[in-house]
């Protein structure tokens, strides 16, 4: 069995990074319709000030991603994908060599061209290997990173598929199965993510992240994707604009609970809820 700190490592381009700590990953879209507008970043100058932003606020990995999967979003091909993420991927690896870089794709061929073309460090992908059979094989041939993430169906019928026999063991047995089947393809650096407000309800999210240290059984980072969910603004009657405040509450919920990185829109917000965890776990152990 794993120890508790080998399981909190991740290597990145030849780096090994400790994630005992909880660390930030920026989100940057290149997509029209993310459903948070303000995500939705522009090319060249504007990107790369976007980006040097979240680094100056405290992330440690930039997370690209070409293909909307807010609830029943238009689908895309994967060459409209690639030419939508490939420019901003240049940009940033070219302007910020060692920020790792993460793409938020499903498809396989998509992976293996941004990890050989532009150096990508890890594959983000919202189906858990379930779109695309090749997805585990062509990331076991790549040698990079992986998160896998808990969904059912696709991001356009996603919303109906929200029925469990148990929810907490049927998620985790779905990424327990394939983080089993990826280390035996030899993927060693795996992160695993719930995937809320994917195939969930709104009741579903919070049941997961009352019960988030469950996930620790797996023994690799958790990953805690709620950024201005609609978990958080559809319960708080507002809109993603202003679902700041309760994205922040939400996240030191997630870090009470064991999550190694949050992937998150607002990285100064999250660099503050991670400083005050932090002071208050190391109170915990005085």
């Amino acid at each position: 069995m794993k120890t508790e700190v080998s399981s909190l490592f991740l290597k990145l381009n030849q780096r090994l990074y400790d994630l005992r700590k909880p660390v930030v990953m920026g989100i940057v879209n290149v997509t029209p319709d993310s459903f948070f507008s303000l995500s939705r970043f522009k090319m060249g100058r504007s990107l790369l000030n976007q980006v040097e932003q979240q680094i100056a606020d405290g992330a440690t990995m930039i997370d690209v991603g070409g293909y909307s999967t807010r609830p029943q979003a238009a689908p895309v091909s994967s060459e409209e994908e690639l030419r939508r993420i490939a420019e901003p991927i240049e940009l940033i690896r070219k302007k910020f060599p060692d920020i790792p870089v993460s793409v938020d794709t499903f498809r396989s061929e998509v992976a293996r061209a941004v990890v050989e073309h532009y150096g990508v460090a890890m594959i983000n992908d919202v189906s858990g290997g379930t779109l695309d059979p090749r997805m585990f094989e062509t990331v076991a041939a790549l040698g990079v990173a992986y998160v896998l993430m808990h969904t059912k169906g696709t991001p356009q019928n996603m919303h109906t598929l929200t029925e469990y026999d148990a929810l907490l063991p049927d998620v985790i047995h779905f990424l327990e199965k394939r983080v089993a089947q990826l280390h035996l393809l030899g993927v060693n650096d795996v992160v695993i993510d719930p995937g809320f407000g994917f195939a969930k309800t709104l009741e579903q999210n919070y049941e997961l992240l009352h019960k988030l240290d469950y996930f620790k059984e797996i023994e690799v980072p958790l990953l805690v994707g709620v950024s201005r969910k609609s978990m958080i603004y559809k319960l708080l009657e507002t809109t993603p604009e202003a679902a700041l405040n309760g994205t922040t509450a939400v996240h030191m919920l997630a870090l009470m609970g064991g999550a190694s990185i949050l992937r998150v829109h607002d990285v100064k917000e999250a660099m503050e809820a991670i400083k005050i965890f932090n002071a208050w776990q190391q109170a915990a152990n005085h």
